[in-house]
């Protein structure tokens, strides 16, 4: 697996970068369940010892507890490529307030500058679109914060086509973001034309663990979990994914794949160039999924599954 130099921003990654959703451990917020301090800084040494230097995280990550290990953990790093963003704010309560209001959109940029523990944060992003607010009014926040040296690169993620026009106007962007994993492939269709000069990332690879065969209808998730109270996680829409996923690993037996590889090896081979997001957990398990894209000697079987699976889908 080779790094892949973006010459907008002057930077070289790894197509695999760590989506730090997974540091959110009991903060709460969006995140996955209990992830302890030492088991956060060996996370996060492990990637930069593997050569995975780009780190995404937001402040809904465990409420800014995500934020504040990168901060703690990785410190002064050169290497480390940190993409941040804003407009999921939350009350007192914690309940979930989303607003790219400009106001909101610079307090949460100077929070965030604050729990990382940087001057300059690498690439800044409006998290969603906001019917409410034309999106040309938090970006002007980010240009200015650019000017004054607080966030390098500007992007969006989970875009839409209205707030994608309305920002040419101000900028050319720098970043994107969207879902991308086995179901979802057609959001960066939207942007095709931004491949050559920007940074795409594809969260969600693994679909919230749906795509490695770890989710079952019974598995029950800790209160620190999203997944145990979040209104996303449909049981009726996981049933009918978890049908398929089950399909999709008797074809993967047959080829001697398992759906980790399968999964990873979709994302990385239909985001390019791209950085697709992997939330592990554990040092193995970032280590399985960096093991994983330097095989490429795998991508042929894996596209013999896929092409099985559309016939059968077909069929069905």
């Amino acid at each position: 697996m080779e790094k892949i130099h973006y010459n907008s921003l002057q930077q070289k990654f790894y197509p695999v970068g760590l989506g730090c959703a997974s540091l959110s451990g009991e903060g709460g917020g969006y995140g996955f369940g209990e992830v302890s301090e030492s088991e956060a800084e060996n996370l996060i040494k492990t990637a930069l010892e593997l050569g995975i230097t780009l780190f995404d995280t937001a402040p809904i990550y465990g409420f800014g507890l995500s934020e504040e290990r990168l901060g703690r953990f990785i410190k002064n790093s050169d290497e480390a490529f940190i993409i941040t963003k804003g407009g999921v704010d939350w009350h007192a309560t914690r309940r979930v307030n989303m607003s790219n209001d400009p106001k909101v959109i610079e307090r949460m940029l100077h929070e965030s500058l604050k729990r990382l523990k940087r001057d300059q944060i690498d690439m800044y992003m409006i998290h969603w679109p906001d019917p409410r607010v034309d999106i040309r009014r938090p970006l002007e926040v980010l240009l200015k914060a650019r000017e004054q040296s607080k966030i390098r690169f500007i992007g969006l993620a989970n875009t839409n086509a209205e707030d994608l026009e309305k920002s040419r106007e101000l900028t050319v962007l720098d970043g994107f973001q969207a879902e991308h994993n086995f179901w979802q492939q057609a959001h960066f269709a939207l942007i095709a034309d931004q491949a050559q000069r920007a940074l795409f990332t594809g969260w969600g690879t693994f679909d919230k663990g749906i795509l490695t065969g770890r989710v079952s209808l019974e598995r029950k998730y800790e209160t620190s979990d999203a997944r145990s109270w979040a209104p996303w996680w449909n049981k009726k829409e996981i049933e009918k994914k978890l049908e398929q996923v089950s399909l999709l690993k008797d074809l993967c037996d047959q080829h001697e794949l398992s759906l980790t590889e399968m999964s990873l090896l979709t994302a990385l081979t239909t985001l390019k160039p791209g950085v697709v997001l992997v939330g592990s957990k554990t040092p193995q398990d970032l280590k399985e999924v960096y093991q994983i894209s330097m095989n490429h000697q795998k991508i042929q079987d894996v596209n013999k599954v896929l092409e099985a699976f559309q016939r059968l889908h077909k069929k069905a």
